[in-house]
Formats: C-alpha cells, sequence, structure tokens
C-alpha cells in the first residue's frame, strides 16, 4: 500500500513539472531527473561505457588509485551513503576497501527500482557490505539514513557521476547547504565535478555516434506517453547537445522538427511547438579545481584532499564537515 501511495505522489509530481515546464513562455524544459525511469537509467548505464564519454572511466580510475587512501582519511565505522546510486558499481572499490576493516552499511539511493535492484545483485556477493537501498530522492534518502546511523558514527556521502553539474549554479551552494545540514562535524562528502576540457570533446560525449544519448534523451517524452497519457510523436523531435560558453555548461534539448500540437492528458495541458522549438531537459556544467574547492567552503565544508585523473581532467574532492 505504501509503495503504491508513493507511485502516485511520484506522477503527481511529475505530472505537476510537466504542466509547469511546457507552459512556460519562452524556453520550455523538463527537470532531467525524469530522464531516469528504469529505461533511462538503463541507457545510461550503456552511455557510460561508450568511447565518447570518458568520466565514468576517469572516475572508475581515481577510485581504483586512491580508494584506500580515501577510506583512511575516516577512521572508525564508518556508514556509507550514495545520492543517484544507480547500480552502484563504481562505488565498490571503495565498500571494498573498508571491507578489510569492518562491516560497512551501505545505503544507495536513486529514484529508480530497477537500478537500486541491479545495485542489489552488484554487492550480493560482498559479505563485508550491508544493503538497504531507498527508493527517494536525493534530500529525503539522505535524511533517512541520518536518522537511521548509530549514535557517533561517521558518515560517507558520495555524489558521484559529477551530478553536481546537471543542477543551475545559484542552486549547487543551496544544495550542499542542505546536504550539511543532515551531516555532522567531521563527516566527509566525496564531490566529484567534471573539469573544463575542448568543446569538440564534450559536444561528442552528449551526441555519440551511435545514438545511444540521443536515444536516452528522447525516452524523456516516451515516458511522459507511457505514465502521463501523453501524445507525443517522437519521430517529429530530435536529440540535440549545445555548449553554453557563458555558463560553461553542456545543454541537451529536444528540438521539433514541425510546428505540432501535443496533448497531455494527465498533466491537463496542450503544448504548441514551433518548428525549431526546444525542450531544455538537462545541463552539464564544467568546473575548474579551485571553484569546487571554494564551493564546498560557502557551504559548510572544508577540503581535505582532491584527486584529479588527467587522461579525462575529473576531480573527485573530500569535503569533511565544518
Amino acid at each position: 500500500m505504501a509503495q503504491t501511495a508513493r507511485a502516485l505522489d511520484v506522477r503527481t509530481e511529475f505530472a505537476a513539472d510537466v504542466f509547469a515546464g511546457l507552459s512556460k513562455s519562452g524556453q520550455k524544459e523538463l527537470p532531467s531527473k525524469y530522464l531516469y525511469d528504469d529505461i533511462g537509467s538503463a541507457l545510461f548505464e550503456v552511455i557510460t561505457l561508450l568511447p565518447e564519454y570518458g568520466l565514468c572511466r576517469a572516475e572508475e580510475r581515481l577510485f581504483e588509485r586512491h580508494a584506500t587512501e580515501l577510506v583512511a582519511r575516516l577512521p572508525g565505522a564508518v556508514v556509507v551513503a550514495e545520492l543517484g546510486s544507480g547500480t552502484g558499481k563504481k562505488t565498490r572499490r571503495v565498500l571494498e576497501a573498508l571491507g578489510r576493516r569492518q562491516t560497512t552499511s551501505y545505503y544507495p539511493i536513486d529514484v529508480s527500482p530497477a537500478a537500486l535492484l541491479r545495485c542489489e545483485r552488484e554487492f550480493s556477493g560482498l559479505p563485508s557490505v550491508k544493503l538497504a537501498g531507498l527508493v527517494s530522492p536525493y534530500l529525503d534518502g539522505l535524511r533517512e539514513v541520518a536518522r537511521r546511523r548509530p549514535a557517533g558514527a561517521p558518515l560517507l556521502v558520495l555524489f558521484m557521476g559529477s551530478t553536481i553539474g546537471n543542477l543551475e549554479r545559484p542552486v549547487m551552494e543551496d544544495f550542499l547547504r542542505d546536504v550539511r545540514e543532515q551531516l555532522a562535524p567531521g563527516d566527509g562528502f566525496l564531490l566529484s565535478a567534471d573539469l573544463e576540457k575542448p568543446v569538440s570533446q564534450l559536444l561528442a560525449a552528449y551526441d555519440d555516434s551511435i545514438g545511444v544519448t540521443a536515444a536516452f534523451n528522447l525516452n524523456l517524452l516516451e515516458r511522459i506517453n507511457r505514465e502521463l497519457g501523453g501524445s507525443f510523436d517522437v519521430s517529429r523531435f530530435r536529440h540535440e547537445a549545445r555548449w553554453n560558453d557563458r555558463e560553461r555548461r553542456i545543454e541537451m534539448h529536444l528540438s521539433s522538427t514541425c510546428e505540432q500540437n501535443v496533448h497531455i492528458r494527465r498533466a491537463g495541458i496542450s503544448a504548441e511547438f514551433r518548428t525549431g522549438e526546444t525542450i531544455w531537459t538537462e545541463c552539464s556544467h564544467r568546473f575548474n579545481c579551485a571553484e569546487v574547492v571554494r564551493l564546498g567552503q560557502r557551504s559548510g565544508f572544508r577540503c581535505d584532499t582532491q584527486w584529479v585523473d588527467s587522461e579525462w581532467p575529473f576531480a573527485q574532492s573530500l569535503l569533511i564537515a565544518n
């Protein structure tokens, strides 16, 4: 019964966000979190394997080189929470390093039940990990972990994949402050951030040659059709990746190839599109190392250490709650 109520709440929120985003004058937009239904999450896992998309391989290299050093900086029986865990595969090295000294409680937090099911399978053969997945938005899940953790146990929160870059820059600091409110002094927050690199390289990463990213983006329209009674003809939209130089970010858009009118029954909206008009679905900001440190400092953290991959410029920063 609780799961049914939760599903209805999510669908109601989805419908409200679709109504708000497609009713906007000027740029239509949809929140990027809705890209990650079960189909979208599976497509994203394929994206991480593409030769053009080096971000995940950079993160894996950093964990391979520095996981032992990372856990050594957090003494005690550490509780681990991961925001937007997906399958949790990239976190395995951290949990294995912790497992050499303790049994670890690991709380993967994700909006996709299918992703969490795959996460459970990923760690089923690791007896040193006690896994409890939470189907939840980031902050709601983190509040639940903070409530469950034993008194005095240090908490390590992982926010991987440069997901921080999907937020608008003013929102990033607000989000980190909200995370900090759930932590105790001395708790750790491992924040990953994709660094500046040639624009041509970024555009290729977000518009791959075999069209997986396009399918991932277009699936959002299919999801609206499936869950909200939409009438999108997906063949009349195309995926676009753009570089916004002023904001230093990649943007993903869905561009209408003709004049059309789309009805979305459960959102109570009829949206008109001009030829070439777009729906903005995701932004992905790029950073430099110093601004990541400053972002943490303004949000109530100090930077303990920062690891950088040089092959695909990418940083992991261990922030400690003040």
